[in-house]
């Protein structure tokens, strides 16, 4: 009998909930099958088989808070063993020969004609079996990427665009109203995630732990506007990225920060601790929460750099597929509520940092420029800030830098 028990689960991550069961008592499993997932705070951890033979127990139902070591479920190994012999048996006994009288000898049959074997024969895991599901993906035109060309969960994601399923229209009745979630009432109670109860947790304890004030600029957006405009498409077919705005901020918020180092610092006991990169945290939001990737020593790379890998960071945040690495060691951390119309916000502190930019929409609004109202692209930004170790002067002349940085972004090249 093996015990299946909780992985480590990463840096100070010490419990998780069961977020799903994907194989059931009694069913035969294989080495390498996804038994079931677990969510943390952070990321989803698949958990595998390690050997062949029959679940025979779970030991938490889905919705479980588990801790690491805890046992999940047990595996008897020796179903697997007796179930080979009986088949080897049975394969090497010789059928007893039987008394059938002659007949007429019967037409041939045609030779069967290759066919697309069914999703249920394609060697694929659980997890992929489940969002080839969702997203009609023949799994059979995928190319597994896993042990014995097993098709795994990322196989499916990167490879469904171009696999899907042939569509057949149908006609669709019109949908009626959707039931209300309870029949006994008008309320619904839903038992947090796991990664929910860590986010409110985070966030309280930024609160309770910081002395938390937040001040506010604009920037005119004219000129970096002008340079992306002009730009994007040449970096987009020399170097495969889409130039956004995001990429000119983390640069012009390194550059403050070398300006400005406390604001990169962080409170430790009663000394102060002073970091001299820039990991630079870029608030993702996905279907499970927000997360926030960082981007490791930012303040040494350029701009299409960085451009690439805040790409690829905010694909793996939504497509699940986050490491541990991406989400730990962050010094500073700049979030984008303007993708979503927000026009002003005070963002919370990304706790032990002691500083987080808060960008917003930009909105054309009139200005007064050189004396004339002009009508221009602007857009608020938020610093809030640890007021324990950053004065007010300190953040408001930070966020000066960024903004003068943003309006003269050639400025961001020569210095």
């Amino acid at each position: 009998m093996t015990a299946i028990k909780v992985p480590p689960l990463g840096e100070s991550i010490v419990e998780a909930t069961v977020s799903r069961w994907l194989k059931k008592e009694g069913e035969r499993v294989a080495p390498g099958d996804t038994l079931v997932e677990l969510e943390t705070d952070k990321v989803t951890v698949e958990v595998p088989a390690m050997s062949a033979g029959v679940l025979t127990k779970q030991t938490h139902a889905e919705g479980d808070v588990v801790k690491v070591n805890d046992t999940l479920a047990e595996i008897d190994d020796s179903a697997a063993a007796s179930a080979a012999p009986a088949t080897t048996t049975a394969a090497l006994s010789p059928a007893p020969a039987a008394k059938v009288p002659p007949a007429s000898p019967a037409p041939a049959a045609p030779a069967p004609t290759p066919a697309t074997p069914p999703p249920g024969e394609v060697k694929a895991s659980p997890a992929a079996k489940r969002v080839a599901a969702e997203e009609g993906v023949d799994l059979s035109r995928i190319a597994g990427t896993g042990r014995g060309g097993v098709v795994s969960k990322p196989d499916v994601i990167e490879q469904g665009s171009k696999a899907r399923a042939p569509q057949t229209e149908v006609a669709v009745p019109a949908r009626a109203p959707a039931a209300p979630p309870a029949a006994t009432g008008r309320e619904t109670r839903e038992k947090m995630s796991t990664r929910r109860k860590r986010i409110a947790e985070h966030l309280l304890e930024a609160q309770h732990a910081t002395a938390h004030l937040t001040t506010f600029n604009e920037v005119d957006m004219t000129a970096v506007a002008a340079v992306r405009e002009r730009l994007k498409e040449r970096v987009e077919e020399q170097h495969g990225v889409k130039l956004s705005f995001m990429p000119f901020f983390v640069k012009a918020t390194c550059m403050a920060l070398q300006d400005f180092p406390v604001v990169n610092a962080q409170v430790d006991d009663d000394a102060i601790l002073y970091k001299h990169y820039v990991n630079m945290g870029i608030a993702v939001a996905s279907e499970a929460g927000l997360v926030v990737p960082n981007i490791k020593d930012a303040d040494g790379k350029g701009m299409i750099a960085i451009s690439r890998e805040i790409g690829d960071v905010a694909k793996r945040a939504r497509d699940g597929k986050l490491t541990m690495d991406d989400l730990t060691g962050g010094t500073f951390t700049i979030t984008n509520g303007g993708v979503f119309g927000s026009l002003v916000s005070t963002p919370i502190i990304n706790y032990p940092q002691v500083g987080i930019l808060g960008l917003h929409k930009i909105q054309d609004r009139p200005i007064a420029v050189n004396g004339q109202v002009v009508v221009r692209p602007m857009m608020y930004i938020a610093l809030s800030y640890d007021h324990r170790i950053i004065d007010g002067q300190q953040a408001v002349l930070f966020l000066v830098r960024v903004k003068e940085l943003m309006e003269d972004p050639a400025s961001m090249l020569i210095e």
